[in-house]
């Protein structure tokens, strides 16, 4: 994914854990829709039910907005459904659970860390016709914010449907955008 910003999604097959099953997902099943590819180092740690339960507290927000969220670890779909169906955080997810024991989807993003096996927490945004519109990537102790991850999309969206305009830092739903011209270089 060298580029992250309009890479095109690489195919992938992978097996998940999503509402008492296991699915298969593949790139196929992405297109069409917004995305979220969730990646966090491994099932039953510390950092990341605190990350996915968030994500779960925000899903139907997601699901309103069009937007599906996909988790991914280097766990299998086995261990996702031994976590969901023993932690009483990840027992409130509905969202897919990927398995990526190959390492196939992680690396295909970029987040492999090769020497652990395991993957860096990374967070992409997919749009519907497979381009990465959002990229963030933070260090292992570090936890992510369902609610920013939410108002980053709700931009991305907005210029997918606005092109030519553009949302300044800090920006919300319905305030004020940009039309980047000739007459605002110096003016802001």
């Amino acid at each position: 994914m060298s580029g992250y910003i309009n890479s095109q999604l690489k195919p992938f097959n992978a097996k998940a854990y999503v509402n008492g099953d296991f699915i298969d997902i593949s790139d196929k099943d992405v297109l069409g829709k917004w995305g979220v590819f969730f990646f966090y180092p491994a099932d039953f740690t510390f950092v990341c039910p605190t990350e996915l339960s968030d994500l779960a507290d925000n899903y139907e927000t997601f699901k309103q907005m069009g937007v599906e969220v996909y988790s991914v670890s280097t766990d299998t779909h086995f261990t996702h459904k031994a976590w969901h169906d023993s932690s009483d955080a990840i027992g409130t997810i509905q969202y897919p659970m990927i398995g990526d024991p190959t390492g196939t989807l992680t690396r295909n993003f970029g987040v492999m860390i090769e020497e652990e096996g395991i993957a860096d927490r990374g967070t992409f945004v997919v749009d519907p016709e497979g381009r990465v519109q959002i990229v963030e990537i933070t260090a292992g102790g570090i936890g992510r914010d369902a609610s920013e991850l939410l108002r980053k999309i709700k931009a991305a969206q907005y210029i997918a449907a606005n092109p030519g305009e553009v949302c300044p830092a800090k920006w919300k739903e319905g305030a004020e955008t940009l039309t980047p011209s000739l007459d605002l270089i110096g003016k802001i």
